[in-house]
């Protein structure tokens, strides 16, 4: 199983291309996101997935019949993974599910509980009490328990959502950096190896992939260094 997601960060289709082009083989999946797709929306996602897994991660956070017909909108491009807000409640988690359900092949459908750019005082300060664990972990149960595949994590919330969850619900973990990276505006880090012996199913890589001198190497060690890893 190759665990590995880059996030091809760049708004510009052809570097995105070409980054994916160089750093695909040693990856399950390329992310896309919200920039690059509001600038290039469907046929920029085409003309950079080639057909390969994709994780289009969109956030996705409105009234439950908008995010449906959001989710039926994408489903032509069959992305493998797609991402709504855990925070936008059960109704809107459920109706994303059902959405998806109309594909041949359904995408994932991950919910994404807490950003890994916040921390105990930013949840704090929009009124959000107990840190970061307890939101995560409330955020997470409304999620599973209305259909959603999986969940988005940072990697400090890893160990309790897998003892609370157990192995069924698929962790995607950005928050990522290898020894040495910078942290950027991510606040709650681990290293590659740390976050799957912790239990992440996949982990999100940007930055030290994308803005090395050769991506395709980096993400190749990266790969290698948690190849084997949770068997």
């Amino acid at each position: 199983m190759r665990r590995l997601i880059a996030a091809i960060d760049t708004p510009d289709v052809l570097q995105a291309a070409a980054l994916v082009h160089e750093i695909a083989p040693h990856c399950g999946l390329v992310k896309l996101g919200l920039e690059f797709f509001l600038r290039h929306g469907a046929p920029g996602y085409r003309e950079v997935a080639q057909g390969r897994p994709v994780f289009l991660d969109l956030k996705l956070h409105d009234i439950p019949n908008t995010v449906a017909g959001a989710v039926r909108s994408l489903l032509p491009l069959a992305p493998d993974m797609l991402t709504i807000h855990a925070a936008g409640g059960g109704a809107m988690v459920a109706a994303a599910v059902e959405a998806a359900a109309a594909a041949p092949v359904p995408p994932k459908i991950l919910a994404v509980t807490v950003l890994t750019s916040l921390d105990a005082r930013a949840l704090h300060d929009i009124g959000v009490a107990g840190g970061t664990t307890q939101q995560v972990l409330r955020l997470a149960r409304l999620a599973l328990e209305n259909g959603a595949d999986g969940l988005i994590c940072s990697p400090h919330e890893i160990a309790q959502l897998r003892d609370a969850f157990g192995e069924k619900p698929l962790l995607v973990v950005p928050g990522i950096r290898p020894l040495g990276a910078a942290m950027g505006d991510q606040a709650r880090v681990m290293t590659p190896e740390e976050a799957v012996s912790a239990g992440a199913d996949y982990i999100v890589v940007g930055r030290p992939i994308t803005g090395a001198p050769q991506p395709g190497a980096a993400a190749a060690e990266i790969a290698a260094a948690i190849s084997g890893l949770r068997g």
